[in-house]
């Protein structure tokens, strides 16, 4: 799968999700980075998107984390009959929601948006 989201990319999200994860099609990928992309924009109401490439490293870097971690967290509750318990998917997936959500919460922040606004 060949597919890069404007923050995170197929290979990145895919990793989180873990060894036992189903296999998702690409345009199943790019549906889900589109959207949590969107998310992420609205929820700042800073649209990352269009000014993506102009960001320094380390802004990237945040909005890779939670664009990956939210993405991963749909892989893996598509079909979580491949891992070794259910348990080890609900640990995953709260160890992902729990880096989006600090992800989140510093971008949100006034003095990191004047901190990403200066990047």
């Amino acid at each position: 799968m060949a597919h890069t989201g404007i923050f995170a990319t197929s290979g990145a999200t895919l990793f989180k999700a873990g060894a036992n994860h189903t296999a998702i099609s690409e345009d199943q990928m790019n549906e889900i980075h589109k959207q949590v992309e969107s998310t992420i924009n609205s929820q700042t109401r800073i649209n990352f998107s269009d000014s993506y490439a102009a960001l320094n490293a380390d802004v990237q870097g945040i909005l890779s984390e939670i664009s990956s971690n939210l993405t991963a967290m749909y892989v893996i509750n598509y079909d979580m009959s491949g891992f070794t318990s259910r348990s080890e998917a609900q640990t995953m997936l709260d160890v992902l929601l729990d880096g989006a959500k600090r992800g989140l919460a510093l971008i949100k922040d006034k003095k990191q948006t004047d901190f990403i606004k200066g990047a």
